[in-house]
């Protein structure tokens, strides 16, 4: 796929990804971000920023997917559960031994066919199978793994899955400032753009100087602003005029 269009969006392409990263990095509402931008001098309506994400956060993802370095042949499965509307769903997600997010899956049950279910999206998704499979002691992944990969090697143990466990820390923090999700497929869609978005801009600092930190930001931005930049300058109708002026985003006093 080649760059982003922008055409017949009145914002410049900067602005736009923005506030899609804002939205997607940090435990914002649409309303904060609109106020983040209003403090910068942009006026957007968080509806529109709404759309924005709904929109371009999907693209700008599958463009860093496309980037990520090749996956382990470790990987790690854990499940989580998610109120929405009153009703417990769950939220199965796949991570390598590094900790980046292979896929993720939100499904209404944990049992042997919702295992299946997920283990075969995730072969499809990754057109590879690895070599070593780390579950909890779930019985479905048991049933799962001797129906859909029984030659890979499986570990289970309630010790041995932290990786997974400690990646649906972002996902609890986001799904309280959210106050919890609305529909399975609003999870799924939302869920699916922000492991990925989210985890690129989150290095691990404990581990890095100041000034490798700064470092790798800026390679990590590098792909981040590839792939957003706009494929030829937003037009501006005259019926449907920008009220912010074209230049560069202020620091707020």
């Amino acid at each position: 796929m080649g760059e982003v269009s922008y055409k017949g969006h009145r914002f410049p392409a900067e602005i736009i990804a923005h506030c899609v990263w804002l939205y997607h990095r940090f435990p914002l509402s649409f309303r904060e971000v609109e106020e983040l931008m209003l403090v910068r001098g942009v006026i957007v309506s968080y509806e529109t920023i709404r759309q924005w994400c709904a929109k371009f956060g999907p693209v700008y993802a599958a463009g860093l997917r496309r980037r990520q370095p090749r996956p382990g042949d470790k990987w790690h499965l854990d499940e989580v559960f998610l109120t929405i509307n009153g009703r417990r769903h769950y939220l199965w997600r796949a991570v390598d031994q590094d900790g980046n997010v292979l896929d993720i899956l939100v499904q209404p049950r944990r049992d042997a066919k919702a295992a299946k279910r997920f283990f075969r999206k995730l072969l499809t998704k990754q057109c590879r199978v690895p070599r070593v499979l780390v579950t909890d002691k779930l019985r479905s992944y048991q049933v799962a793994h001797r129906a859909v990969m029984p030659s890979v090697e499986h570990r289970q143990s309630r010790y041995l899955n932290n990786r997974a466990e400690n990646s649906h820390q972002p996902t609890r923090q986001r799904e309280r400032a959210m106050k919890r999700f609305r529909t399975p497929g609003g999870a799924q869609r939302f869920l699916a753009v922000f492991s990925v978005i989210s985890p690129h801009f989150r290095p691990r600092r404990h581990r890095l100087t100041a000034d490798d930190y700064r470092t790798e930001m800026a390679d990590r931005f590098a792909p981040w602003n590839h792939i957003t930049r706009s494929s030829g300058a937003a037009r501006t109708s005259p019926h449907n005029r920008t009220r912010t002026p074209q230049r560069a985003l202020p620091l707020p006093p």
